[in-house]
């Protein structure tokens, strides 16, 4: 029986979730994702866990946050004044915004803290700063 190794392409399903047990993402009641080991398509330390895994193999792997999201970068917070805002956005904190580089692509942004006449954004990945538990399937290896 074959097992994954680097430039294999897996089917998998999976559940994400916190230290705290709280579930951030799951594939159960979807598809379950198919991506190549080793092209960068997943976090690192997913990659690596799923390594000499064989066809219904079933595993939790612990992902520190260096080969997750990595840290929280401090420089990725910004005020914006509360004018720059579409008139109908009325921010929280936590709430998800979408900024337009330059380039045309976009930018996924989070409500930090909300002050009286501006707002802190982060660009940080949601689960930057965290450690991560996947729960894996191996389904398929191609």
């Amino acid at each position: 029986m074959s097992q994954v190794k680097e430039n294999n392409t897996v089917k998998i399903h999976y559940t994400g979730k916190l230290q705290d047990g709280q579930v951030f993402d799951s594939s159960l009641e979807r598809e379950p994702i198919e991506f190549t080991i080793g092209s960068g398509q997943i976090i690192p330390g997913l990659e690596k866990g799923l390594i000499d895994m064989k066809v219904n193999d079933k595993k939790t792997i612990e992902i520190p946050q260096a080969e997750a999201y990595g840290e929280v970068i401090e420089d990725l917070f910004q005020e914006v004044p509360k004018d720059q805002l579409p008139q109908e956005i009325a921010p929280e904190v936590g709430m998800g915004l979408v900024a337009k580089n330059p380039d045309g692509s976009e930018r996924q942004l989070r409500v930090a803290e909300v002050k009286e006449t501006s707002i802190i954004i982060d660009a940080n990945h949601p689960l930057a700063g965290k450690d991560l538990i996947f729960d894996v399937e191996v389904l398929e290896i191609k």
